[in-house]
């Protein structure tokens, strides 16, 4: 309860045939000590706070609530500057147990796609689809709250 534990990877090729669900996002973030995020996922806002990244890298502590639309474009007026738009597809995973999370980035990230797996533990295994490439679990540049204020055009 209130831990997240999730491993983080770059796509390599086409997943979207397998997508079973798709949802625009758009994300803020109001203090980084600790995290605090605003999330417009479809019709439905968030609140998250997510405490420090552990030793391994894989989990950390997340509360989140669901709060309205309008409650949630309220707070966007709060936000440091900058913000993660992305579109968030639903894949089921072969394991039949967990889902990927895949994240196409778009505005200042474009050209970025990363699939997140979420786990019971972080010793759990699972399956690894065909278009998942190198795993960035514990690279910090790849946090989307890094890549508000890195983004990933200013990489190359």
């Amino acid at each position: 309860m209130f831990q997240e534990i999730e491993r983080k990877f770059l796509v390599s090729s086409d997943f979207k045939t397998e997508a079973v669900e798709t949802t625009d996002i758009i994300q803020v973030y109001l203090s980084h000590k600790p995290t605090v995020r605003v999330r417009i996922r479809g019709e439905r806002g968030y609140l998250t706070i997510k405490g420090l990244i552990g030793p391994t890298g894989l989990s950390r502590f997340e509360w989140e609530k669901e709060i309205t639309k309008a409650e949630a474009e309220a707070l966007l007026q709060l936000a440091e500057p900058g913000r993660i738009e992305k579109t968030r597809y639903l894949v089921k995973n072969t394991d039949g147990i967990h889902t990927w999370e895949v994240d196409e980035f778009h505005g200042d990230n474009e050209g970025l796609v990363m699939a997140e797996i979420e786990l019971q533990s972080e010793a759990d295994t699972f399956d690894r689809p065909s278009w998942l490439g190198k795993e960035v679990t514990g690279d910090p540049r790849y946090y989307n709250s890094a890549l508000k204020k890195h983004p990933y055009k200013m990489w190359k």
